[in-house]
């Protein structure tokens, strides 16, 4: 017979009883779940989008999904609720089976907050329904509303609120070994990123990475035991990914550029091409810029490149330089913006990228550079076409659409010897925080006289100029015709501008016997350069205008004479060379001659 005929022939009486125990039993074990309330965590999204759309795919497979927000703003999704040993038992099964991840853990729910899955859930608010009672046989078994429960008062509730579940160490260790190789290099970069880890990013938890766990357990205020729990593992690893959640770092591949890599796709955007560049621009007020580099060229092009890139205004010039024979790396670091450029020469064509931030940014981005350096491949054999691109600004300061770096001031100066020491005015000194002769070359203040406006400038790296001055030992007649030789648009120009004047007096407008009155119309950046008799000869070194109430007509400037430049240049080591006779200069020779000797200063 089947037991569905075995059951008819039961007493009525006792088929009543089992129909009540068999509706009471799944009751009461639902009531225990959820008074202990324990969960499967199982995975968590920095957005609520993500989370949902994970829950949706776990909701065809498991019929108990739930998603929280997270103290922490992540989303979590969980699994429950379970009893404590009954989550443990499903942890493990689930795990074996390779249905959840392998870092799902066992979570008591204090760090969830409202629900957002399935859509009107009570969450961690719903409570179990009140008991049924079991009535004797012989009593009425119809419901009564006055046999009704309360619902449970919120003193009740409370004490239903389960006590935290933590893992022992022996528990904890056991759910470590379950941990893949990438899962125990995320933790220790986890620890790295934290400061409590200093070690090889291997995966393997030797004594360093013990330690550190410890560490960070008596940070956090948890038994420092060396062995993190399974929660501890997720509450540091949620707080490392969240800190890079909105880079959004996804990997883009450029067909213009031929290249693909990792970038925080979160922040920059695609702006425009600008050959040999591909701008990705900033989304929002971050500062981050991305910048492909590609363009055709071997070893000489790469080093035209690295000298080229070192005057934008992106690649500050506080920083490490490096390069080979077949690549470059340029880091800056300024006030307002850092950047990191690498770029390598291979079959042909120079390809590469510089990454912009703020200085702020600066612990994430060295994180974000790792990444964009290791994820970095070029996709094809051939990159921007010269002319690739929108038709860029023509304009001094930019190129290719970058602005180029360019001082605050610049004037003109005098080489003095061959070692490239450089006589100029004291204007440009006071608010320079780096000084450079003939563009690239630091230089530094050696010796210099402010009552008289001129100062010693001697360069940190080692320089050969072509030419330098040879002073005159007789003051040119009155009336005669000089030269000023100067940068007077400052760096607009390579070479130096010829400006033609007239000896007016041999002293100053006060009888100062230190200067030369010259009538000639200058600009600003002229002041420095030398001024030269037809000869040749320096006869002096123009001054700059004076700032003061009184005003003199714009033809009027001051030369520093040669016997009064001799004790400053005595100050700071070094010998003045004086002119010799010689025959009268073609204006071409004369401008020739003087350009050899006359040097662009600039005030960074």
């Amino acid at each position: 017979m089947t037991a569905l005929t075995n059951a008819n022939r039961l007493p009525a009486a006792l088929r009543v009883l089992m129909i009540s125990l068999s509706l009471l039993l799944p009751l009461a074990g639902g009531m225990a779940r959820a008074q202990e309330a324990v969960w499967l965590q199982i995975e968590a999204h920095p957005t609520l989008a993500e989370a949902e759309q994970r829950a949706r795919a776990y909701a065809g497979a498991f019929p108990n999904v739930n998603g929280f927000r997270m103290a922490s703003g992540w989303y979590a999704l969980a699994l429950g609720p379970y009893s404590a040993a009954g989550a443990a038992a499903e942890l493990r099964n689930l795990r074996a089976g390779l249905l959840i991840p392998s870092d799902s853990y066992v979570s008591d729910g204090s760090r969830y907050r409202e629900p957002f899955w399935p859509a009107g859930s009570q969450g961690l608010g719903a409570r179990p329904a009140p008991p049924v009672t079991v009535q004797s046989l012989d009593e009425d078994t119809t419901p009564d509303a006055s046999t009704e429960t309360d619902a449970p008062t919120e003193a009740e509730q409370a004490e239903a609120t389960p006590e935290i579940i933590e893992e022992t160490p022996q528990q904890a260790r056991a759910a470590e070994r379950d941990l893949s190789r990438q899962d125990r290099m995320a933790l220790q970069e986890a620890l790295q990123w934290e400061g409590f880890y200093a070690s090889a990013i291997d995966g393997a938890f030797g004594a360093g990475t013990r330690n550190a766990m410890g560490a960070y357990q008596a940070a956090m205020g948890y038994t420092p035991t060396g062995v993190l729990t399974t929660a501890q593992r997720q509450e540091i690893l949620e707080n490392y990914r969240a800190v890079f959640a909105d880079l959004d770092l996804a990997s883009v591949m450029d067909e213009a550029a031929q290249i693909e890599m990792i970038m925080p796709t979160g922040k920059v955007a695609f702006a425009d091409v600008t050959a040999p560049f591909v701008h990705y621009d900033s989304r929002d007020d971050s500062g981050i810029r991305v910048i492909l580099i590609s363009q055709s060229g071997g070893r000489s092009a790469l080093a035209g490149l690295y000298n080229v890139m070192q005057t934008l205004e992106i690649v500050p010039p506080e920083g490490e330089r490096s390069r080979n024979g077949d690549s470059f790396t340029l880091t800056g670091q300024g006030d307002d913006l850092e950047s990191y450029t690498w770029a390598r020469t291979e079959g042909g064509t120079i390809k590469g990228f510089t990454v912009v931030w703020k200085p702020e940014d600066r612990r994430v981005m060295q994180r974000v550079i790792e990444t964009m350096q290791q994820s970095f491949r070029s996709t094809g054999p051939g990159a921007l076409a010269d002319a690739a691109g929108d038709a860029a600004e023509q304009r001094i300061d930019l190129l290719a659409g970058l602005e180029v770096r360019r001082p605050d001031m610049s004037r003109s100066g005098v080489y003095l010897d061959r070692s490239g020491a450089v006589l100029t005015v004291t204007e440009l000194l006071d608010s320079c925080e780096r000084l450079t002769i003939a563009g690239d070359y630091d230089a530094e203040v050696v010796a210099r006289d402010n009552a008289l406006g001129l100062a010693v400038l001697k360069p940190t790296q080692r320089m050969s100029p072509v030419g330098y001055a040879r002073f005159a030992t007789t003051t040119p007649r009155l009336q005669s015709e000089l030269a000023v030789s100067g940068f007077s648009y400052e760096d607009v120009l390579d070479l130096p501008v010829m400006t033609y004047g007239t000896m007016a007096a041999a002293r100053g407008l006060d009888g100062d016997d230190t200067r030369t009155r010259l009538e000639i119309e200058t600009l600003p950046g002229d002041a420095g350069g030398p001024v030269l008799d037809s000869d040749g000869a320096v006869t002096g070194v123009l001054l700059a205008r004076g700032d003061g109430d009184r005003q003199l007509p714009e033809n009027v400037m001051f030369a520093a004479r040669p016997d009064a430049i001799s004790a400053l240049l005595a100050e700071a080591g070094i010998s003045a060379s004086t002119a010799e006779a010689g025959a009268t200069l073609t204006p071409t020779a004369l401008s020739r001659h003087a350009a050899d000797m006359t040097v662009l200063v600039s005030c960074w």
